[in-house]
């Protein structure tokens, strides 16, 4: 229980980042856009139906929780996905409620068992 708990930890950020639809859209918006060079905010800003504030705002929770990167080509910005994203960390949570879940399972699936012996022992 208590790497379950530390795995909510790691992640806190990125389930925060991850937790708002906007974000989500913008998210949706990169995964199907060009990965090399990236998209810049008006190619998000159209893709998503939001205003350039609005984008750069959430881009910025984005970037903070390592979930994207920004790559600058002079005054250009191009936002992608990063390599080695903090989304990936989402796996090792995953796993751990997993094994939770199982653990949940055993039990049950014995209650099940012994409650089909009881009923074919009548």
């Amino acid at each position: 229980m208590n790497t379950i708990a530390t795995e909510f930890k790691n992640n806190q950020k990125v389930l925060n980042a991850i937790g708002d639809e906007t974000r989500q859209a913008i998210l949706m918006a990169l995964i199907q856009g060009p990965q090399k060079p990236g998209m810049r905010v008006g190619e998000i800003r159209v893709q998503t139906h939001l205003s350039r504030p609005a984008v750069s705002h959430h881009l910025k929770i984005l970037k903070e929780a390592q979930i994207i990167s920004v790559h600058k080509e002079g005054t250009r910005n191009f936002y992608r996905l990063d390599a080695g994203s903090k989304l990936k960390s989402l796996k090792n949570l995953a796993s751990e409620i997993d094994k939770l879940f199982e653990q949940c399972e055993e039990p049950a699936t014995e209650s099940r068992s012994r409650t089909s012996e009881r009923d074919d022992l009548r």
